[in-house]
């Protein structure tokens, strides 16, 4: 076996970080043979090289934090090994293959710590790499910070790069609702929507809450100089609500829609102000604000009234003295009027 080449790093500029590692497929041996490890920075790139006499492509994946147990592609973090996600490099003539793999070109943001790439010469993963030749490299990957040159290789004269710091990134902060709490790593943000920059690249831990809503926790990664959209869209807190009415039989109403007929217990409804409705044949329709609190039940009677067109009217009483005094000047009248007899 041809030894590994020494790792050489390159920095012709702040910005275009080359690291140059040759890495070696083994295929006399079969069963893991490690190539070697080499130290970087996350978006340097990392040429491997290396030799392959059974296959005419290398199928090139990586294991490491927070990737899936049996690998995924160099050039698509996202794309599982085990289901097909390699990257393959072809062999040329002379059994040689290599392969710039560009750290921070990975479909996704690679955490700092140790990586391993592996160099196969079929389609296999970390899965069933018993039927497969190959060879691995380690690759520890550090966060870029602020970089540096090495004056050693600088010849008189030459222009020295100023450190370069990384720039930060802005993580933009949407909610549905609006006007919720957004808190970043433990530290209150402010309201939705609201833009949070100067956030040094990495992955950040964001809470979402509003009142009667459930809060939404989730993840965000803020890259080097990018701006990161994020939209959490909350879902609110319920409780239940038992309409009564007197009498029975009303058709009820919540915000509009039908709710079914009195008495009726509605389950999972948002907790907040709800306007409720309640409809009788013959008696005067009804309207009301009722407060459902959350994970709590709330009862509300309505007392329904008829209209004052149906209530059937009752004649007034004359007065006792009008009456009498009635009834005596009929009598005289009677006696005055009244035919005499003989006459």
């Amino acid at each position: 076996m041809e030894p590994l080449a020494a790792c050489k790093k390159s920095r012709p500029a702040p910005v275009c970080r080359v690291i140059w590692a040759g890495l070696l497929l083994c295929v006399l041996l079969a069963g893991a043979v490690s190539a070697g490890s080499i130290q970087s920075y996350i978006g340097d790139t990392v040429k491997l090289s290396g030799y392959c006499y059974t296959s005419q492509t290398v199928y090139l994946f990586l294991t490491g934090p927070n990737l899936p147990a049996n690998g995924v592609a160099l050039d698509n973090i996202n794309y599982p090994a085990d289901q097909g996600g390699f990257t393959q490099v072809s062999v040329d003539s002379n059994n040689h293959w290599e392969y710039d793999w560009g750290t921070g070109a990975t479909g996704g943001r690679l955490d700092a710590g140790t990586y391993t790439v592996w160099a196969v010469d079929g389609p296999n993963s970390l899965a069933n790499l018993n039927e497969a030749q190959y060879s691995t490299i380690s690759v520890t990957l550090s966060s870029p910070g602020i970089g540096y040159v090495t004056a050693s290789s600088s010849p008189p004269g030459s222009a020295i790069t100023t450190p370069v710091e990384a720039v930060p990134g802005i993580l933009n902060v949407s909610s549905v609702p609006e006007d919720a709490s957004v808190v970043v790593n433990g530290n209150y943000q402010g309201r939705s929507p609201i833009s949070i920059p100067g956030l040094a690249p990495g992955t950040y831990l964001v809470n979402v809450s509003r009142f009667n809503y459930e809060t939404l926790s989730t993840s965000a990664t803020v890259e080097e100089g990018a701006t990161t959209e994020m939209t959490a869209t909350l879902r609110p807190k319920t409780g239940s609500l038992a309409i009564n009415t007197s009498p029975e039989g009303a058709n009820i109403t919540l915000d509009g829609t039908a709710a079914g007929i009195s008495p009726v217990t509605l389950n999972g409804i948002a907790a907040g102000n709800h306007t409720v409705n309640a409809t009788l044949a013959g008696y005067v329709p009804f309207e009301t604000e009722v407060t459902v609190i959350a994970d709590q039940p709330v009862t509300t009677t309505i007392v329904l009234s008829r209209p004052a067109s149906l209530i059937p009217e009752i004649p007034t009483p004359l007065p006792v003295p009008v009456t009498l005094g009635a009834c005596i000047a009929a009598g005289l009248l009677f006696v005055l009027i009244r035919p005499r007899s003989g006459a």
